[in-house]
């Protein structure tokens, strides 16, 4: 997309009050929108998550924890955050994505229920003595593209209190993205991950916004609970000091009708394959290829679809860009 039409993407007017969270989100860059599951069906997804990592051949059972290590797990980095195998598109990731109260919350956000959905991993961090955390403070959208375009967001499953693994955020360091990257345009080039929304911050940067006000937050929430952020936000990933279970689907809706045609077509292109994309819905459409290296040398075990592909509803097709609404 040439650089002049960013100016132009749509996005969320944060200049209108709505007298409930979404007032919240636009002040501080996240919010927990608390039970939006039911605790049981949360556990519900817990199990079927254990039962996807059983479905390996690599041994992992749930009832043997000498099983919870890498050795007995398929590839995942960063402690559990998993994005191989096709696992995007298992029927389990599927389900969640579909249901209605989650849908409800991003179509509050956005004013429209016609929406894409990401093609998303999940986070399924065990039990274990993990190193700790290396920060790796990033956002998720282009310095160049202006305004709220992209919420993420986190489907909390396990109950997740300060010390166990989960999200940080950078409370309030969205409203500071764009005046940043005006003082330090030369910043705005530098290289990423090859995803063209993804910028990580070196700690001197991080410094900055600290030194304006921005708070580093550990964001804590029960099962059920919808962890939203916006994608000018600073935030990363930090492993357990305790002993609990992680348990998260990563899933970000926005409004259909801001996907180009271009954009569209490569998203079907790639459901169609059951590839991942980035957290972006309508945009950034971008593949990370597999490397199929587990324990860090080539893995023999490999799948070319999701082991329990979900059922092709119309809701589904919709999400995914095959139908139009």
């Amino acid at each position: 997309m040439p650089h002049s039409e960013y100016d132009t993407e749509p996005r969320i007017d944060t200049s209108i009050k709505h007298g409930d969270w979404r007032d919240d989100l636009y002040r501080d860059g996240y919010y927990v929108v608390k039970g939006v599951l039911p605790t049981e069906k949360a556990q519900s997804y817990v199990d079927r998550m254990f039962n996807w990592l059983e479905s390996f051949p690599y041994g992992f059972k749930k009832d043997d924890k000498s099983t919870w290590n890498p050795k007995h797990l398929p590839d995942h980095i960063k402690g559990g955050m998993f994005y191989g195998y096709h696992c995007q598109h298992e029927k389990v990731l599927w389900d969640a994505r579909t249901e209605p109260a989650i849908i409800d919350a991003f179509a509050k956000l956005w004013g429209t229920s016609d929406l894409l959905v990401s093609f998303d991993g999940m986070n399924f961090t065990l039990p274990a003595e993990h190193p700790p955390s290396e920060p790796w403070p990033h956002v998720d959208q282009n310095p160049i593209r202006k305004g709220m375009q992209c919420i993420q967001g986190i489907l909390n499953l396990a109950p997740n209190g300060p010390t166990d693994g989960g999200l940080l955020v950078m409370k309030g360091s969205h409203a500071l993205n764009e005046q940043f990257f005006k003082k330090f345009p030369e910043k705005v080039g530098r290289g990423t991950w090859g995803s063209i929304d993804w910028f990580g911050f070196e700690k001197d940067e991080v410094t900055w916004f600290e030194d304006r006000g921005c708070e580093l937050v550990k964001v804590c929430a029960d099962p059920g609970d919808l962890i939203l952020w916006d994608s000018r936000t600073i935030h990363y990933n930090k492993l357990p000091e305790s002993q609990n279970l992680r348990a998260v689907m990563y899933i970000c809706y926005t409004p259909a009708a801001f996907a180009s045609e271009e954009d569209r077509r490569k998203k079907v292109d790639y459901y169609n394959s059951k590839l991942g994309t980035t957290h972006w819905p309508h945009a950034n459409i971008f593949h990370q290829e597999d490397k199929h290296l587990r324990l860090g040398k080539p893995d023999t075990y490999s799948r070319d679809a999701p082991f329990e592909e979900a059922e092709e509803t119309e809701l589904v097709l919709k999400l995914a860009g095959v139908k139009a609404y």
